[in-house]
């Protein structure tokens, strides 16, 4: 969970295991995995991460590495087993928290402070997690679709439908007066086909969406308030995930849409990748949460492996469209190039947004390209064949390609894992149910 765009779930929400505030910390311990905690804390550095592990008898670091692999059932049954709680404990846990009061001047403030900034002439938020609650919704409620694009119709955490989140944000931005150039709700050929299935009006789903910035506390409301089941969803994204030039029906109009908008992307065949294309050209991005950036085994910019995909790393890096990819210093492979080429990662960043194209890149690194031959085909080959060194590194490639796909035991290298990683990754969000 990218908790940069939505804030973790309500520390009231008791859905994982009966306990307060252990949802709140899964998506944190999740977020803190992937390197998407934003300016949120999670385990020892936060004090009711650190009331929660204690009360289920884990460690921050063992909790993480279980929500890495483990659902919220699968976790929660590890927990209450862990915990080993009665039910009247567990009660009692939730009654302190929920009724708690804040304890200090400092968070009498904050409760002042976020009642002035988000809801003046409140009167009901008096508790420590009424006031941790305000202060996510307000921070999170509004989304500008006139700063950025919503998100791909191929996500679907909210519910497990498609564009259920795309159409969240789009339900958020209208309410706060910045939808942009998108449409919401009746408006839109997308919302108006899943209102239909779900059997939601417009207006009730834009003021869930504004009351629930989290996609799973959305999902749950939507769950709640839909006779829909889940194999009705599976084949509502089924369909709707290939709708375009495959469909005889809509062949025409996706042929139309297409041209106008990219007439030369003949590899793109469906409304949604439509959509994620133009929500990029749009806003000029590149947007690494909806396809993966290029093969690293990509010579075509100046003659180097992986300098296209540092690139695109790095142009997404500043517009926080990353997703899950390491740029820089948190990349060994981008460390290697960078060190090659005598850059550091701030001057690479900032040469890159004085100039927009490759080719310009390739202009600005000048001299910095213009070594021997031999030196780059050298390097190129180090860079191909670079792998594990250390019983730690081979665990860590070992790992990683087992949960991607645990056939492909022959693979060694780092080139190799990431182009499973990026394949498997896409293939699983375009997976259409």
């Amino acid at each position: 969970m990218d908790l940069r765009i939505q804030p973790p779930r309500r520390p009231s929400n008791t859905i994982m295991g009966g306990i307060a505030a252990l949802a709140r910390m899964t998506d944190k311990a999740r977020a803190a995995n992937d390197e998407t905690l934003g300016a949120y804390l999670y385990g020892e550095t936060s004090g009711l991460d650190k009331e929660v592990l204690e009360f289920i008898g884990m460690k921050a670091e063992e909790y993480a590495e279980a929500a890495s692999h483990l659902d919220d059932a699968a976790l929660s049954a590890l927990t209450l087993e862990r915990a080993g709680k009665s039910a009247a404990q567990i009660a009692a846990f939730n009654k302190e928290h929920l009724e708690r009061l804040p304890q200090d001047e400092h968070h009498r403030q904050l409760v002042v402070e976020r009642l002035a900034k988000y809801a003046p002439g409140r009167t009901d938020v008096k508790t420590v997690f009424q006031s941790i609650e305000l202060d996510d919704w307000g921070l999170f409620r509004d989304t500008d679709l006139t700063a950025r694009p919503p998100r791909s119709p191929y996500v679907r955490s909210a519910a497990g439908m498609v564009a259920v989140a795309r159409m969240g944000d789009k339900a958020r931005a209208s309410k706060c007066g910045k939808l942009g150039e998108y449409k919401y709700g009746e408006d839109s050929g997308l919302d108006k086909s899943i209102l239909e299935v779900l059997g939601i009006s417009p207006a009730d789903l834009a003021e869930a969406a504004y009351q629930n910035p989290n996609d799973l506390e959305l999902g749950e409301w939507v769950r709640a308030h839909t006779n829909c089941t889940q194999a009705q969803i599976s084949t509502f994204n089924a369909q709707r995930s290939v709708r375009g030039l495959h469909t005889p029906e809509l062949r025409e109009r996706f042929l139309q849409r297409r041209n106008a908008v990219c007439p030369e992307r003949t590899d793109i065949t469906t409304f949604s990748e439509l959509l994620d294309y133009d929500d990029e050209r749009s806003f000029g991005l590149v947007d690494l949460t909806r396809h993966a950036p290029r093969n690293p085994y990509d010579e075509s910019v100046g003659g180097l492996v992986s300098l296209g995909r540092m690139i695109d790393k790095c142009r997404a890096t500043s517009k926080g469209t990353q997703g899950g990819y390491w740029y820089g210093a948190d990349s060994g492979i981008d460390r290697a190039l960078l060190e090659f080429l005598g850059l550091s990662q701030e001057e690479f960043a900032a040469a890159l947004e004085k100039h927009p194209t490759d080719e310009a890149v390739v202009q600005w690194l000048g001299p910095r390209l213009q070594k021997p031959q031999a030196e780059i085909a050298a390097f190129n080959e180090r860079m191909r064949n670079y792998g594990p060194t250390a019983e730690r590194g081979w665990a860590y490639l070992r790992g990683e390609v087992a949960k991607l796909d645990p056939s492909r035991t022959e693979l060694t290298t780092f080139f190799a894992l990431m182009v499973l990683d990026d394949r498997v990754t896409f293939a699983r969000l375009k997976a259409g149910v």
